[in-house]
């Protein structure tokens, strides 16, 4: 008699080998694929050895396989699951009177667990990483970027005052932000909302201080004045070190316990929150994708050897997964154009593709 533990602790082992088998194959691609990338951007633009490209992929791909995660999930269940088939272990599990859901189930709670793990250990590690890589390229390319024209912007704002800034060029001086040729566009808010501009600052340098920006070689000009130059100026500043550099980055580059705060603070600056509202759902349904791929990858993998045709069945699933992550993309954008609100944008695809794998099991399972 089979204990009721056995068999799920069985296909839990070979669907983690699974897992584990298709995360180094997508490793080595994603490590190989970012190596080749950065040595041509990073590498023939500034003055780097081997050790640096090496350290800077390692910073970069962890983002990339977390990307393509769902697409582990697909293949390394579909490959676990297709192997006991193809030894006829699930013919004789079911045999035994065991229901497909049951050996089904421990893969798609591992794939959930895992989910949540990934939401709340590997996504601010990644992101940590991300915002890592991005700070070190541009340190290995500081010579490259301040002889390449790129306009930066930023915004800070209270109810009363707005104000757009657009530099040259930013680095780190000291672990503090740093722009350079900085333009600043100031504008008082009325008491309807509307903006009127106030004046414009120009300087040839502007650092971030706890609470205001420190300026140098500074020109003001109000609207019916003259310019007035000094050689210092202050502006107050509701950003920090940290906040600021935000702007700069990515959604990818902030770790989900960061994303309430960073939209808060993106609404009140006046910038659109839609990127980071959009990541931040993306982010809490990681742990539906990874149990819908699992459930659609197992339930494309039950059909009987001697039937025939679990080989097309299985590329079918391959390909479904596929369609799946354009499908993905897709809602992304329509989330990123604001076409579709940002929660239905990143809920609908890990539901529909759970309510596929439901339904083919359904059929396969119970007719």
């Amino acid at each position: 008699m089979i204990g009721v533990g056995m068999i799920e602790r069985y296909v839990l082992r070979k669907t983690l080998a699974g897992l584990a088998a298709a995360l180094a194959v997508v490793a080595v691609l994603v490590m190989l694929i970012a190596f080749v990338d950065i040595s041509k951007n990073v590498g023939t633009r500034a003055d780097v050895g081997f050790t640096q490209l090496l350290f800077l992929t390692v910073l970069q791909a962890p983002a990339t396989i977390l990307v393509l995660t769902p697409f582990i999930f697909l293949f390394g269940t579909l490959g676990a699951f297709v192997g006991l088939n193809r030894r006829s272990e699930l013919i004789a599990m079911r045999a035994a009177g065991v229901s497909a859901w049951r050996f089904i189930m421990p893969a798609a709670i591992a794939a959930f667990i895992m989910g949540l793990l990934t939401l709340t250990l590997l996504n601010p590690l990644t992101s940590a990483m991300s915002a890592q890589f991005e700070t070190s390229r541009d340190a290995l390319m500081e010579s490259y970027l301040k002889s390449a024209p790129k306009g930066l912007w930023l915004r800070q704002g209270d109810e009363k005052t707005q104000v757009v800034i657009r530099a040259r060029a930013r680095d780190q001086v000291e672990g503090a932000v740093r722009l350079r040729g900085v333009s600043l566009f100031v504008y008082a808010v009325q008491p309807d909302g509307s903006l009127q501009f106030a004046q414009r600052i120009e300087a040839d340098e502007a650092r971030l201080e706890p609470g205001f920006w420190r300026l140098s070689g500074v020109r003001v000009a109000m609207p019916g004045a003259g310019a007035i130059r000094s050689e210092t100026y202050t502006m107050p500043s509701n950003l920090d070190d940290r906040t600021a550099s935000e702007r700069f980055n990515n959604p990818q580059a902030i770790a989900v316990w960061l994303l309430p705060e960073t939209i808060k603070r993106t609404e009140a600056a006046g910038f659109s929150s839609i990127p980071f509202r959009l990541r931040l759902q993306q982010v809490l349904a990681t742990p539906l994708l990874f149990a819908a791929m699992s459930v659609l990858a197992a339930a494309f993998s039950l059909r009987l050897m001697r039937l025939g045709g679990l080989a097309g069945l299985a590329g079918a699933g391959v390909t479904l997964g596929f369609g799946f992550f354009f499908f993905n993309e897709l809602c992304g954008a329509l989330g990123k154009a604001d076409v579709l609100t940002p929660a239905m944008a990143a809920w609908t695809p890990p539901i529909v593709a759970l309510l596929a794998g439901l339904t083919l099991l359904c059929y396969t399972e119970d007719g």
